[in-house]
């Protein structure tokens, strides 16, 4: 199972309501946090979450919003769980403005890192899962990520039963491996069947195009910035944003299956706008809100 926690999604400015940009992906005992904002690790207390279990921090690019609170998670999880070791990834210049971070206060029991800067490719596997960075459109280098899980096998309970077969023999089944049970030889293509992996994109700050659409296409789930409505698209577009009627559209064109919009603008006071535009353009579309969850 996927768990997926919004801890914050302000754009520039927080508001009372919402925290500045972070995301945090739970899957197998990996905690990825896509951005990390201002606050992130005090939202994460709020939702019982402990800083010290991230595993990879995502950062999509170096404005403020979007990284100030990189510091203070720094912190606690040296303090809380000096054994964690974090894997770092963000846009070229990562290396550069973590080592001016790093100096720009008095800091002891600093978590453990290590940074990789990317731009395009996958850049992280396991046998479960990879993550996908694409470049972005914006005003400083910056990138989206994708999170695909592979497909994996699951035993037809229905065979296996009237086969008797149990226990360690059904865990060799379900990771392709071929058996034999009594002298009888049984092949794992017949007793299993494969079930597509889950894909979650996390598109923000930026204009519309290749890698948004890259890393859009497909998804079960899409992050996508909705900073304003469409009705100021040149104020957005300036600023190399999106706007909510430009990420439906994202959704709509790319075999989307939900859409979530983050990265809003503290103007609106409320999001009923905001919903209406998004589900003009494609109808299974929500707005985020701070510690909103979803489980895929």
């Amino acid at each position: 199972m996927i768990d997926i926690q919004f801890l914050g999604t302000a754009c520039m400015a927080p508001t009372k309501n919402r925290n500045h940009s972070a995301t945090l992906l739970k899957f197998k005992g990996m905690h990825i946090l896509f951005d990390c904002g201002e606050n992130t690790q005090r939202q994460m207390k709020i939702a019982g979450i402990k800083p010290g279990k991230t595993t990879h921090l995502l950062i999509t690019h170096w404005h403020g919003d979007h990284v100030f609170g990189i510091p203070g998670l720094l912190s606690t999880m040296g303090a809380e769980s000096p054994d964690q070791h974090l894997q770092i990834y963000g846009p070229k210049g990562t290396k550069k403005y973590m080592e001016h971070l790093l100096k720009s206060f008095s800091g002891h029991d600093i978590a453990n890192f290590t940074i990789t800067e990317v731009n395009q490719g996958i850049i992280f596997e396991n046998e479960d899962f990879f993550i996908e960075a694409q470049p972005m459109k914006h005003s400083i280098p910056c990138v989206g990520y994708a999170f695909q899980e592979k497909d994996r096998l699951r035993i037809n309970v229905a065979k296996a039963k009237k086969l008797n077969l149990t226990g360690p023999v059904l865990g060799k089944l379900q990771k392709g491996k071929n058996v034999t049970v009594d002298g009888k030889k049984i092949l794992a293509n017949d007793l299993t069947y494969s079930v597509e992996g889950k894909r979650i994109g996390y598109v923000v700050d930026t204009l519309l195009c290749t890698g948004a659409t890259k890393i859009a296409q497909d998804c079960d789930l899409l992050i996508a910035e909705g900073t304003h409505l469409d009705e100021i698209k040149e104020k957005t577009e300036r600023a190399k944003h999106l706007t909510v009627k430009q990420a439906a559209l994202l959704a709509s064109e790319h075999n989307v299956k939900k859409l979530v919009v983050t990265h809003l603008s503290q103007r609106y006071k409320s999001t009923d706008r905001i919903v209406e535009e998004a589900r003009t353009y494609f109808d299974n579309s929500i707005v985020a809100e701070d510690f909103m969850r979803f489980k895929l």
